[in-house]
């Protein structure tokens, strides 16, 4: 995963919803380009946040079952407004369906309570060794790093406020 668009996971009900938080700043490296004189995220970005903060959802709602899991549609996608740099995305994720190997989801993303985009999304779910006996190590390298990447998005609980003494 090149970009990971998802900074924080601030709410997760297993099998239901996630809500996670993306904070954009200047030093995001696509915004040198997208546009140079009026930095905004792409919309595709926008778009992959939503598949991202999904598919933290279908992996911790199915503890971590399946490594590989992509977009397969994307559908009634709406863009409200543009993200800026100094802004907070936060997305929220609801399963809508699953099967076997696919999940339905509704997704929206929103800035200071406004929507900046939304849509319905498919992903599919699945092993590389399912598809590749010789695959099995290559599933393990991934969830190994899903995991790890979990602990610094995920940290349920209270926050911890440091005491004044």
């Amino acid at each position: 995963m090149r970009f990971v668009l998802i900074d924080r996971i601030i709410d997760f009900q297993p099998g239901v919803r996630i809500t996670a938080m993306k904070s954009l700043t200047m030093a995001e490296e696509y915004l040198a380009d997208h546009f140079p004189n009026f930095p905004v995220m792409p919309g595709v970005l926008m778009l992959e946040a939503m598949t991202q903060a999904s598919a933290w959802l279908i992996r911790l709602s199915e503890d971590f079952a399946h490594s590989v899991i992509v977009l397969k549609q994307a559908n009634n996608v709406k863009y409200g407004q543009f993200v800026e740099p100094g802004q907070q995305l936060t997305v929220t994720v609801e399963i809508l369906s699953q099967t076997e190997t696919e999940t339905k989801v509704k997704a929206e993303g929103k800035v200071d309570g406004r929507t900046t985009v939304s849509g319905r999304l498919i992903l599919e779910r699945y092993n590389l060794v399912d598809r590749c006996p010789l695959e099995a190590t290559a599933d393990e390298a991934i969830l190994k790093e899903m995991r790890s990447l979990l602990s610094v998005l995920y940290q349920p609980g209270p926050p911890v406020v440091p005491s004044m003494a």
